[in-house]
C-alpha cells in the first residue's frame, strides 16, 4: 500500500457525471471507454485536488455540468502516512472555487502540503515542437511540485511586471517608478529561476533510477539575451533596457522568456527533431523522474495522473511505463479507449470501464487484461 493514496471520490455535477462515487484501493486504476464517455473529466477532477486549475486549466465555471450549471463539486478521501485526510472543492453558480482540507476552509496553494500530484495530457505530446509558452508551464509544474512557494513568487513576478508594461506602454519615463517595480520583480524573479534551476537538476539525477529503458534527457534552461541570472543581473538587465522596453511596449527578457530544451540523450537530437514516439518517451521519462525525485525527498510517491497515455506508444513502451510504474509504487490514474491497452496490468491495477448515454457518464468495474 503506497505511503499516500486516494481512498475515495465523489462528483456531483461535474462535467459529465451527475453524479459518481468511486473507491479504490491503492493500487494503479486502468479507466478505459470511447471517447467522449467522461474518463478524462475523472482525471481532471483528481486534478483539482492539488493547487492551480487543473489538466485543462479550466475556469471553475466551466466545470459545472450542462444544462444545469448550478455548480459543482469534487470530495475526496486520502489515506497520507497512515493518517486519514479529507478534501472537497467546487464552486456554487458563478462564485469562485472554493477549497476545505479536513472540513476547514483552506486557499488552494495548501493542497500541495497534502497531495503531491504530477500529470501528462495528450497536449503536452506537442511539448516540444510548439512554442516556449506550453515548455514554460510544464516546467513550472514540475517545479512547483519541489516548491510551494513557487506560485506565490511567479503571481508576485507576473503582477509587478503588468504594472512595469502599463508603464511602457504609456511612455512613462519614471525612473523612480521604474525601479521601484524593477526591484520586485529582480527579488521575485531571482527566486524563480533558483526553483526552476534547482527543479531541472532534481530531475536530471532522478532520470539514473529508471527501472526500465526510457530515455534520459538532457535539460537546459535557456532565455533571450543571456539570460540574466540573480537580482542583480535582472535588475541591471531592465534598467539597461528601458529605453528597448519603451519602443516594444513591453519587458523583453526576464523569468517570463525562459525556456526549457531537451536532448534525447542517447542519439544527441533535439528533442524537437526526434519521432513522435520518441518525443512522448521523453515526456513520458521526465514525468516519472519527477514521481522518483519527490519520492526520494519527501518519502511519498506523488499521485499520477496520465490521459490517453498509450497514445504513440507501442506495445513494448506500455509495458515498461507499467512496470515503472508498479516499481514506483504509485497510485496512477491511466486512460485509454480500450481494455487491450492495458494488457500486462493485470491483478496490479484496478479497472473501470466509463461509458455515456444522454449526455450522462457512469462507470463500472472491470478486470484489467
Amino acid at each position: 500500500m503506497p505511503g499516500l493514496a486516494i481512498h475515495e471520490l465523489t462528483l456531483a455535477q461535474f462535467r459529465s457525471h451527475r453524479r459518481a462515487v468511486f473507491a479504490f484501493d491503492g493500487r494503479p486504476v486502468a479507466i478505459w471507454g470511447a471517447n467522449g464517455a467522461g474518463k478524462t473529466n475523472i482525471l481532471e477532477a483528481l486534478s483539482l485536488l492539488s493547487p492551480g486549475r487543473g489538466l485543462r486549466r479550466a475556469g471553475a465555471e466551466e466545470l459545472a455540468r450542462r444544462p444545469e450549471a448550478v455548480g459543482w463539486k469534487v470530495s475526496a478521501g486520502l489515506r497520507r502516512e497512515g493518517v486519514f485526510r479529507e478534501i472537497e472543492t467546487g464552486a456554487e453558480g458563478l462564485a469562485s472555487r472554493m477549497v476545505r482540507i479536513d472540513g476547514k476552509a483552506a486557499p488552494q496553494a495548501a493542497l500541495a502540503a497534502v497531495v503531491p500530484m504530477v500529470w501528462l495530457v495528450p497536449a503536452m505530446d506537442r511539448l516540444w515542437i510548439e512554442a516556449a509558452e506550453g515548455r514554460r508551464r510544464f516546467l513550472d509544474r514540475l517545479t512547483l511540485s519541489f516548491a510551494p512557494d513557487h506560485a506565490e513568487a511567479s503571481l508576485a513576478y507576473e503582477k509587478a511586471m503588468r504594472q512595469r508594461n502599463r508603464l511602457l506602454k504609456d511612455g512613462s519615463r519614471n525612473a523612480g517608478w521604474y525601479e521601484a517595480l524593477e526591484a520586485r520583480m529582480a527579488e521575485e524573479g531571482a527566486r524563480i529561476q533558483a526553483n526552476r534551476a534547482a527543479a531541472v537538476a532534481r530531475i536530471v539525477a532522478a532520470q539514473a533510477g529508471a527501472e526500465t529503458a526510457f530515455p534520459a534527457g538532457v535539460l537546459t534552461l535557456t532565455g533571450p539575451e543571456g539570460d540574466p541570472q540573480g537580482a542583480g543581473a535582472l535588475t541591471a538587465a531592465w534598467a539597461g533596457g528601458r529605453a528597448r522596453d519603451l519602443a516594444a511596449g513591453r519587458t523583453v527578457v526576464g523569468p517570463h522568456r525562459a525556456d526549457l530544451e531537451a536532448v534525447y540523450a542517447a542519439k544527441g537530437l533535439p528533442a524537437g527533431q526526434c519521432s513522435t514516439g520518441e518525443q512522448k518517451a521523453l515526456l513520458l521519462s521526465l514525468v516519472l523522474a519527477n514521481a522518483r525525485a519527490l519520492a526520494a525527498e519527501t518519502g511519498l510517491t506523488p499521485v499520477i495522473l496520465m490521459d490517453e497515455v498509450a497514445a504513440h506508444l507501442d506495445a513494448g513502451r506500455r509495458r515498461a511505463l507499467y512496470d515503472e510504474i508498479a516499481a514506483l509504487g504509485a497510485q496512477a490514474f491511466l486512460t485509454g479507449t480500450g481494455p487491450e491497452l492495458f494488457e500486462g496490468l493485470g491483478a496490479r491495477a484496478q479497472g473501470l470501464e466509463v461509458t455515456e448515454t444522454a449526455g450522462i457518464s457512469a462507470a463500472s468495474e472491470r478486470d484489467v487484461p
